[in-house]
């Protein structure tokens, strides 16, 4: 199903859903199939097995990842492999760390791609405090540029958050009264590990929080912050390659590894698996506007 228009089917038949998982050994079907709303499938540690590893996800029921750039070369691989496997999705934007020595063309360049019908989201921009605070300005105004795209091309932004949340969010709300139209604004916060009124002031401004393996981890305390975050405003991640969850801490992370996040999610709200699957599916598809198809 490659489909030009951007918003397009990304769910797998049930037959071959089930065929998936006998193959793969996956512990129950599910009903609703899990998206992982962010992994970088395109960085090199795919290149020997990447047709395996989507093979593996397909297998724990993950039928849909959504690839966010990290510069302009990687978004053109995110589209790449749009092309030749289905149920991938790419975005578009220049990751914070990278704005050190972006230049304008480098932007220009991510404002074309915003029109490609394989790119469902600006992402991901944002602030990263933790490497290197020495272009700051930098960050933030290249920041501002990729909020101000999103609301423009009305795309949802998914950002990157590293140490800044109280940054981020004030820079989203003077963004948000600015807009012309403001109802524009929306997207996913990324990695999400704070405390709960972050959440509630991203969701405030449209935003869901992007949950993946950290909240597994048992010496971090997102599980209880999670715990405070309704359902209805979270959605699931791995992140892949890095920050593999638990039981596979350590490891590469790669997209079948979501239904590690999301069996810990159900764990955490006292929830079944299946219910878990089926809101954060809905949460996904409802922010990269992906068609439930059957």
């Amino acid at each position: 199903w490659k489909t030009p228009a951007r918003r397009r089917s990304g769910n797998r038949s049930r037959a071959s859903s089930a065929r998936f998982a006998h193959l793969f050994g996956c512990r129950s079907a599910l009903q609703h199939m899990i998206i992982d709303t962010h992994g970088h499938l395109y960085l090199d540690q795919f290149d020997e097995d990447r047709a395996a590893v989507l093979g593996r996800a397909w297998g724990a029921e993950v039928d849909v990842v959504v690839m966010p750039a990290i510069d302009v070369p990687s978004i053109q691989q995110a589209v790449d492999l749009c092309e030749e496997y289905d149920g991938l999705y790419a975005m578009a934007a220049l990751h914070p760390s990278e704005t050190q020595e972006a230049t304008e063309e480098d932007f220009e360049a991510v404002v074309n791609w915003c029109s490609h019908p394989s790119v469902v989201a600006v992402g991901e921009s944002g602030l990263d405090y933790y490497w290197d605070r020495s272009f700051d300005d930098r960050q933030k105004r290249f920041f501002r540029k990729h909020i101000r795209l999103a609301i423009e091309a009305d795309l949802p932004l998914v950002i990157h958050n590293r140490d800044a949340a109280e940054d981020i969010l004030a820079i989203l709300e003077e963004e948000y009264v600015r807009a012309e139209v403001p109802e524009k604004m929306r997207g996913i916060l990324h990695c999400y590990v704070d405390p709960p009124r972050i959440a509630e002031r991203a969701w405030n401004l449209g935003f869901y929080v992007g949950v993946g393996g950290i909240m597994t981890f048992s010496n971090s305390d997102v599980d209880q912050y999670v715990k405070e975050v309704p359902l209805e405003h979270i959605v699931v991640e791995t992140d892949s390659p890095y920050l593999a969850p638990e039981p596979n801490r350590g490891d590469r992370n790669e997209p079948a590894y979501v239904r590690h996040v999301a069996e810990r999610l159900a764990e955490i709200k006292d929830l079944p698996l299946e219910t878990v699957a089926e809101v954060t599916t809905q949460n996904a598809r409802a922010i990269y506007e992906l068609d439930d198809a059957g």
